[in-house]
C-alpha cells in the first residue's frame, strides 16, 4: 500500500525549493503533490522565461495562465473550486482525488481528501485551515519504506512543518 510524507510550507519559493529537492532526492514528478490557495488567480504563477517551464506547461490549468517553475513539471497540474473552501491550484496524486467525482460534496472537500491519505479527521482539519490561511501542502508518495524516509529528511531539511506520513487510502497516481 502507498504510503505519503506531507508537510506545510509557507510561500511559493519554499515550496519550488522543497519539491526540487524530492526530485533531486530520486522522486519523480508523479510522485508529488502540491496543493495551494489560488488567492491571485494565476498572476504570480506567469511563465517565467529563466525556468523549464515550457517543456512542462500546466496544460491542466483553467484559469488561463501558465504555473512555471518546478510547480509546473509536475503531473496533472490545475485549478480547482471547492466547494466551502474557494478556488486551489493541484498537481500530481492530490489533484485525482479532489478533482474525482462527487469528492467535494461527500467528503468535504480538501478536509475529505485529506481523510482519503490516511490524516485523522481531526488534523485534516487542521491542515485545510492552514491551507485557508495560504500555507502550501506538499506530499511525497512511495511504496517504499526507504523513500519515506528520506522524504521526511528532505521536508524537514527544507523548514516543512506538521510533517506526517500517512498511508494513502484514496491519492492514485495520475
Amino acid at each position: 500500500m502507498s504510503q505519503s510524507v506531507i508537510g506545510l510550507v509557507k510561500t511559493r519559493v519554499d515550496a519550488e525549493n522543497l519539491v526540487s529537492a524530492l526530485q533531486d532526492s530520486g522522486f519523480l514528478s508523479n510522485d508529488v503533490s502540491v496543493l495551494f490557495p489560488d488567492k491571485e488567480g494565476t498572476k504570480d504563477f506567469a511563465h517565467d522565461n529563466s525556468t523549464k517551464a515550457p517543456e512542462g506547461a500546466a496544460t491542466g490549468a483553467t484559469t488561463g495562465g501558465v504555473i512555471g517553475g518546478t510547480l509546473g513539471l509536475l503531473a496533472g497540474i490545475g485549478a480547482l473550486a471547492i466547494p466551502g473552501v474557494g478556488p486551489f491550484i493541484a498537481a500530481g496524486p492530490i489533484m485525482a482525488t479532489l478533482s474525482g467525482i462527487g469528492v467535494g460534496a461527500t467528503l468535504g472537500g480538501i478536509t475529505g481528501a485529506l481523510i482519503g491519505m490516511g490524516i485523522p479527521e481531526y488534523e485534516a482539519k487542521m491542515f485545510e485551515g492552514k491551507l485557508r490561511e495560504g500555507n502550501i501542502l506538499i506530499a511525497a508518495h512511495s511504496e517504499i519504506n526507504d523513500d519515506l524516509k528520506r522524504a521526511e529528511d528532505v521536508f524537514k531539511t527544507h523548514g516543512a512543518t506538521d510533517v506526517k506520513r500517512v498511508h494513502d487510502q484514496a491519492v492514485k497516481a495520475v
